[in-house]
Protein backbone atom coordinates (compact mmCIF):
# COMPACT_ATOMS: atom_id res chain seq x y z
CA UNK A 1 0.00 0.00 0.00
CA UNK A 2 1.11 3.57 -0.66
CA UNK A 3 1.03 6.59 1.61
CA UNK A 4 -1.87 7.99 -0.41
CA UNK A 5 -5.10 6.22 0.46
CA UNK A 6 -7.32 6.80 -2.56
CA UNK A 7 -7.13 6.81 -6.36
CA UNK A 8 -9.47 7.72 -9.21
CA UNK A 9 -8.83 5.58 -12.30
CA UNK A 10 -9.71 6.67 -15.83
CA UNK A 11 -11.48 3.47 -16.88
CA UNK A 12 -12.65 3.10 -20.47
CA UNK A 13 -13.25 -0.64 -20.55
CA UNK A 14 -10.15 -1.36 -22.63
CA UNK A 15 -7.05 -3.44 -21.98
CA UNK A 16 -4.84 -0.61 -20.75
CA UNK A 17 -7.34 0.98 -18.38
CA UNK A 18 -8.32 -2.41 -16.95
CA UNK A 19 -4.67 -3.18 -16.24
CA UNK A 20 -4.30 0.24 -14.63
CA UNK A 21 -7.36 -0.39 -12.48
CA UNK A 22 -5.89 -3.69 -11.26
CA UNK A 23 -2.62 -1.84 -10.55
CA UNK A 24 -4.48 0.76 -8.47
CA UNK A 25 -6.45 -1.89 -6.60
CA UNK A 26 -3.18 -3.50 -5.56
CA UNK A 27 -1.88 -0.21 -4.13
CA UNK A 28 -4.68 1.94 -2.73
CA UNK A 29 -7.24 1.39 0.03
CA UNK A 30 -10.02 3.16 -1.87
CA UNK A 31 -10.38 3.15 -5.64
CA UNK A 32 -13.09 4.70 -7.79
CA UNK A 33 -13.49 4.69 -11.56
CA UNK A 34 -14.40 7.30 -14.14
CA UNK A 35 -15.59 6.75 -17.70
CA UNK A 36 -16.41 9.14 -20.52
CA UNK A 37 -19.03 9.10 -23.24
CA UNK A 38 -17.51 11.39 -25.85
CA UNK A 39 -19.39 10.11 -28.90
CA UNK A 40 -16.70 7.54 -29.58
CA UNK A 41 -17.14 5.26 -32.56
CA UNK A 42 -16.26 2.29 -30.35
CA UNK A 43 -18.96 3.01 -27.76
CA UNK A 44 -19.15 -0.73 -27.12
CA UNK A 45 -16.39 -0.08 -24.56
CA UNK A 46 -18.99 1.65 -22.40
CA UNK A 47 -21.25 -1.40 -22.61
CA UNK A 48 -18.58 -3.79 -21.31
CA UNK A 49 -17.54 -1.60 -18.36
CA UNK A 50 -20.15 -2.82 -15.80
CA UNK A 51 -19.33 -6.48 -16.45
CA UNK A 52 -15.61 -5.77 -16.18
CA UNK A 53 -16.04 -3.98 -12.88
CA UNK A 54 -18.06 -6.84 -11.45
CA UNK A 55 -15.55 -9.45 -12.62
CA UNK A 56 -12.66 -7.44 -11.17
CA UNK A 57 -14.45 -7.43 -7.82
CA UNK A 58 -14.69 -11.22 -8.06
CA UNK A 59 -10.94 -11.57 -8.66
CA UNK A 60 -10.01 -10.84 -5.08
CA UNK A 61 -11.72 -10.17 -1.73
CA UNK A 62 -9.32 -7.26 -1.24
CA UNK A 63 -10.28 -5.78 -4.61
CA UNK A 64 -13.94 -6.25 -3.76
CA UNK A 65 -13.45 -4.21 -0.59
CA UNK A 66 -11.42 -1.45 -2.24
CA UNK A 67 -13.35 -0.89 -5.47
CA UNK A 68 -15.88 1.83 -4.87
CA UNK A 69 -18.16 4.03 -6.92
CA UNK A 70 -18.11 4.23 -10.71
CA UNK A 71 -18.72 7.59 -12.38
CA UNK A 72 -19.75 8.34 -15.97
CA UNK A 73 -19.43 11.78 -17.54
CA UNK A 74 -20.94 13.01 -20.81
CA UNK A 75 -18.22 14.70 -22.88
CA UNK A 76 -20.05 14.48 -26.21
CA UNK A 77 -18.91 18.01 -26.99
CA UNK A 78 -15.58 16.41 -27.98
CA UNK A 79 -17.23 14.70 -30.94
CA UNK A 80 -18.89 17.98 -31.92
CA UNK A 81 -15.60 19.89 -31.73
CA UNK A 82 -13.47 17.33 -33.52
CA UNK A 83 -13.61 15.43 -36.80
CA UNK A 84 -11.66 12.24 -36.25
CA UNK A 85 -11.77 8.54 -37.08
CA UNK A 86 -12.65 7.83 -33.43
CA UNK A 87 -15.71 10.08 -33.49
CA UNK A 88 -16.86 9.70 -37.12
CA UNK A 89 -17.36 6.81 -39.52
CA UNK A 90 -14.34 7.58 -41.70
CA UNK A 91 -11.36 5.52 -42.80
CA UNK A 92 -8.35 5.51 -40.48
CA UNK A 93 -5.44 7.31 -42.16
CA UNK A 94 -2.35 9.39 -41.49
CA UNK A 95 -2.65 13.17 -41.64
CA UNK A 96 -0.33 15.80 -43.06
CA UNK A 97 0.85 16.68 -39.54
CA UNK A 98 2.21 13.16 -39.04
CA UNK A 99 -0.53 12.06 -36.63
CA UNK A 100 -3.19 9.46 -37.39
CA UNK A 101 -6.73 10.78 -37.71
CA UNK A 102 -7.65 8.66 -34.67
CA UNK A 103 -6.08 11.42 -32.56
CA UNK A 104 -8.83 13.36 -30.77
CA UNK A 105 -7.33 16.79 -29.94
CA UNK A 106 -7.62 17.69 -26.27
CA UNK A 107 -9.17 14.36 -25.25
CA UNK A 108 -6.71 13.25 -22.57
CA UNK A 109 -6.24 16.83 -21.38
CA UNK A 110 -9.97 17.17 -20.85
CA UNK A 111 -10.21 13.70 -19.30
CA UNK A 112 -7.61 14.57 -16.68
CA UNK A 113 -9.12 17.98 -15.97
CA UNK A 114 -12.55 16.44 -15.37
CA UNK A 115 -10.97 13.64 -13.31
CA UNK A 116 -9.18 16.18 -11.13
CA UNK A 117 -12.41 18.11 -10.62
CA UNK A 118 -14.21 14.95 -9.54
CA UNK A 119 -11.29 13.84 -7.35
CA UNK A 120 -11.26 17.26 -5.67
CA UNK A 121 -14.92 16.84 -4.74
CA UNK A 122 -14.43 13.22 -3.65
CA UNK A 123 -11.37 13.93 -1.53
CA UNK A 124 -9.03 11.81 -3.66
CA UNK A 125 -5.45 12.73 -4.45
CA UNK A 126 -4.23 10.25 -7.08
CA UNK A 127 -5.37 10.14 -10.72
CA UNK A 128 -4.47 7.02 -12.71
CA UNK A 129 -4.44 6.88 -16.51
CA UNK A 130 -3.28 4.39 -19.13
CA UNK A 131 -1.23 6.84 -21.18
CA UNK A 132 1.86 5.32 -22.78
CA UNK A 133 4.53 6.65 -25.10
CA UNK A 134 6.44 3.38 -25.61
CA UNK A 135 3.94 1.40 -27.70
CA UNK A 136 1.37 3.85 -29.02
CA UNK A 137 0.13 5.79 -32.07
CA UNK A 138 2.13 8.96 -31.47
CA UNK A 139 -0.57 10.96 -29.67
CA UNK A 140 1.06 14.02 -28.04
CA UNK A 141 -1.36 13.91 -25.09
CA UNK A 142 -0.06 10.44 -24.15
CA UNK A 143 3.49 11.64 -23.53
CA UNK A 144 5.15 11.76 -20.14
CA UNK A 145 6.05 15.45 -20.56
CA UNK A 146 2.39 16.26 -21.19
CA UNK A 147 1.26 14.42 -18.06
CA UNK A 148 3.95 16.05 -15.90
CA UNK A 149 3.03 19.51 -17.18
CA UNK A 150 -0.66 18.77 -16.64
CA UNK A 151 -0.03 17.67 -13.07
CA UNK A 152 1.64 21.01 -12.35
CA UNK A 153 -1.19 22.93 -14.02
CA UNK A 154 -3.95 21.08 -12.17
CA UNK A 155 -2.25 21.54 -8.82
CA UNK A 156 -1.68 25.23 -9.42
CA UNK A 157 -5.22 25.78 -10.69
CA UNK A 158 -6.89 23.86 -7.85
CA UNK A 159 -4.42 24.58 -5.04
CA UNK A 160 -4.11 20.83 -4.59
CA UNK A 161 -1.50 18.07 -4.44
CA UNK A 162 -2.74 15.67 -7.09
CA UNK A 163 -0.40 12.96 -8.31
CA UNK A 164 -0.91 11.71 -11.87
CA UNK A 165 0.10 8.07 -12.13
CA UNK A 166 0.71 6.43 -15.52
CA UNK A 167 1.88 2.86 -14.80
CA UNK A 168 2.08 1.93 -18.50
CA UNK A 169 4.07 4.96 -19.64
CA UNK A 170 7.38 3.18 -20.25
CA UNK A 171 6.30 -0.37 -21.06
CA UNK A 172 5.16 -1.96 -24.32
CA UNK A 173 2.04 -4.04 -24.93
CA UNK A 174 3.78 -7.34 -24.21
CA UNK A 175 4.87 -5.95 -20.85
CA UNK A 176 1.32 -4.72 -20.24
CA UNK A 177 0.12 -8.33 -20.54
CA UNK A 178 2.96 -9.35 -18.20
CA UNK A 179 1.90 -6.70 -15.69
CA UNK A 180 -1.68 -7.98 -15.76
CA UNK A 181 -0.43 -11.49 -15.03
CA UNK A 182 1.75 -10.24 -12.17
CA UNK A 183 -1.22 -8.38 -10.66
CA UNK A 184 -3.95 -10.97 -11.04
CA UNK A 185 -2.53 -14.14 -12.53
CA UNK A 186 -4.05 -16.01 -15.45
CA UNK A 187 -7.54 -15.09 -14.24
CA UNK A 188 -6.90 -11.40 -14.91
CA UNK A 189 -5.22 -12.12 -18.27
CA UNK A 190 -8.28 -14.16 -19.33
CA UNK A 191 -10.64 -11.46 -18.08
CA UNK A 192 -8.82 -8.87 -20.19
CA UNK A 193 -8.79 -11.15 -23.23
CA UNK A 194 -12.46 -12.03 -23.03
CA UNK A 195 -14.20 -8.95 -21.65
CA UNK A 196 -12.29 -5.75 -22.46
CA UNK A 197 -12.68 -3.79 -25.68
CA UNK A 198 -9.91 -1.89 -27.46
CA UNK A 199 -10.80 -2.04 -31.18
CA UNK A 200 -11.18 1.45 -32.71
CA UNK A 201 -13.92 0.23 -35.07
CA UNK A 202 -16.03 -1.13 -32.24
CA UNK A 203 -16.10 -4.68 -33.62
CA UNK A 204 -16.68 -7.48 -31.12
CA UNK A 205 -17.07 -10.51 -33.37
CA UNK A 206 -15.09 -13.67 -32.69
CA UNK A 207 -12.76 -14.05 -29.73
CA UNK A 208 -9.16 -14.05 -30.99
CA UNK A 209 -6.29 -15.32 -28.81
CA UNK A 210 -5.65 -11.69 -27.83
CA UNK A 211 -9.30 -10.67 -27.46
CA UNK A 212 -12.16 -9.21 -29.49
CA UNK A 213 -11.68 -6.78 -32.36
CA UNK A 214 -11.32 -6.26 -36.09
CA UNK A 215 -7.65 -7.26 -36.08
CA UNK A 216 -6.80 -4.50 -38.57
CA UNK A 217 -7.02 -1.13 -36.83
CA UNK A 218 -3.95 0.27 -35.02
CA UNK A 219 -5.33 -0.62 -31.57
CA UNK A 220 -5.95 -4.25 -32.55
CA UNK A 221 -2.57 -4.58 -34.26
CA UNK A 222 -0.75 -3.30 -31.14
CA UNK A 223 -2.77 -5.53 -28.84
CA UNK A 224 -2.35 -8.67 -30.96
CA UNK A 225 1.38 -8.15 -31.47
CA UNK A 226 1.88 -7.54 -27.76
CA UNK A 227 -0.01 -10.71 -26.87
CA UNK A 228 2.05 -12.79 -29.31
CA UNK A 229 5.26 -11.43 -27.79
CA UNK A 230 3.94 -12.09 -24.28
CA UNK A 231 3.06 -15.71 -25.11
CA UNK A 232 6.45 -16.19 -26.78
CA UNK A 233 8.14 -15.00 -23.58
CA UNK A 234 6.10 -17.50 -21.56
CA UNK A 235 7.06 -20.31 -23.95
CA UNK A 236 10.74 -19.39 -23.70
CA UNK A 237 10.58 -19.30 -19.91
CA UNK A 238 8.86 -22.70 -19.83
CA UNK A 239 11.61 -24.26 -21.95
CA UNK A 240 14.42 -22.78 -19.88
CA UNK A 241 15.86 -25.38 -17.46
Amino acid sequence: MTSSSSALVLFSGGQDSTTCLAWALSRYERVETLGFDYGQRHAIELTVRPTLLQKLRECSPAWQARLGEDHMVDLSLLSRLSDTALTSDVEIAMQANGLPNTFVPGRNLMFMMVAATLAYRRGMDVLVGGMCETDYSGYPDCRDDTMKALQVTLNLGMASRFKLETPLMWIDKAQTWELAHALGGQALVDLIREHTHTCYLGERGALHPWGHGCGRCPACVLRARGYEEYVATLDTAAKTP
